[in-house]
């Protein structure tokens, strides 16, 4: 019911609200993008290789390509790829005219983002093919933290009568609407 609720005000508040000029809306959005001033963005090859750099949110998608692409072995550098997001697969292609103007923060990336990278040429997409990166980039490769171990939470024993007396008459407890007849 308080979903309902929620749902109604938000309306009422949308449909309540006073009307903005283009120039305010502007401002609004100018105050939301300083917010992030930088993105991070990491690119994820086939092998689960991820490179990362931080980037100011007001470049164009065409400078994550083009760190990619100077990353990337001189043998594979003429070798088209695309970078891409998912869930669901949206294609991030500079030559895309409604992606190529728009700054990495119009485009839903910072403050930070997950792209996927793709080869046209499919032998370089297998997972047990290792990404083809510079040696340079290859002598700065570094381990990703291992995730957190969390104990597990061991109930005490010591109680332990007194609970399973307060559990048996939880069990016999039936609501009234429940009960048959």
């Amino acid at each position: 019911m308080s979903l309902h609720h929620s749902r109604v005000a938000a309306r009422e508040r949308l449909v309540d609200a006073p009307l903005r000029t283009s120039a305010i809306r502007e401002r609004e959005e100018k105050k939301r993008e300083a917010r992030y001033p930088t993105t991070t963005i990491r690119v994820k090859f086939p092998d689960q290789t991820q490179l990362e750099r931080v980037f100011p949110s007001s470049d164009k998608i065409r400078s994550v390509y083009a760190f990619v692409r100077n990353s990337l072995r001189e043998d594979v550098k003429p070798i088209k790829f695309v970078l891409y997001l998912t869930p669901p697969r949206r294609e991030l292609k500079v030559s895309d005219l409604a992606v190529r103007d728009l700054s990495l923060y119009q485009l839903g990336l910072a403050p930070s983002s997950v792209l996927m990278l793709s080869f046209f040429e499919e032998s370089l997409n297998h997972r047990d093919v290792p990404a083809p990166l510079s040696e340079e980039v290859l002598s700065q490769l570094q381990d990703l933290p291992p995730p957190p171990v969390f104990q597990e939470v061991v109930p005490d024993t010591s109680n332990a009568t007194a609970s399973k007396s307060s559990d048996a008459s939880a069990q016999k407890k039936v609501p009234k609407w429940l009960k048959v007849g």
